[in-house]
């Protein structure tokens, strides 16, 4: 889950500049995302994302046994595994996109929160574009236990970071 769950923090801590909607608004007078999503960091968070999965597999071909536990790897190799990679990453940052267009249909501004949804939404933009990409390796990976391994630990990750961005003043509130 790595590659799903570095590019939005760093998105966040290298972001800014031109939003992604470019301040359009909808029919409803909202804007379609917010300043909080640019071009910036969406780029950095996927180059992010995907270079710790790069990494990833890199160190796995020394170490693929860590504490005793076989460690899984990203498809079957070659492009195969940049693509899964790549598709984890850009599902990630996919998802958090995704709700904050409807956190602004719900009309709430950016930074309110939305609790679960929040920190939920882009593993399941991630495990939607992997399973795009390889439903067979999905499959193989994400068995019952560890989904429910990663729904249960990722909101402890996610509010952790959040407060430690916050603290970074990188973040306007800890959640």
């Amino acid at each position: 889950m790595l590659p799903a769950y570095l590019p939005n923090p760093f998105a966040a801590l290298f972001g800014g500049g031109r939003p992604i909607d470019s301040g359009k608004t909808m029919s409803d007078g909202r804007r379609m995302l917010g300043d909080g999503k640019t071009f910036r960091g969406f780029f950095v968070g996927l180059i992010f994302g995907a270079l710790a999965g790069l990494m990833q597999m890199q160190l796995l071909e020394k170490y693929p046994v860590l504490f005793g536990v076989e460690l899984p790897i990203f498809g079957t190799g070659g492009s195969n595994t940049t693509i899964l990679i790549f598709a984890l990453a850009f599902g990630s940052l996919f998802g958090d996109m995704f709700m904050s267009f409807f956190k602004r249909r719900m009309g709430l501004k950016r930074g309110a929160p939305l609790p679960i949804i929040d920190q939920l939404d882009f593993v399941l933009g991630a495990w939607l574009f992997a399973y795009l990409a390889s439903p067979v390796w999905f499959a193989e990976q994400f068995t019952a236990s560890v989904v429910i391994v990663i729904l249960v630990i990722t909101p402890l990750l996610h509010l952790s970071t959040n407060v430690v961005g916050y603290f970074m003043g990188v973040k306007k509130e800890p959640w």
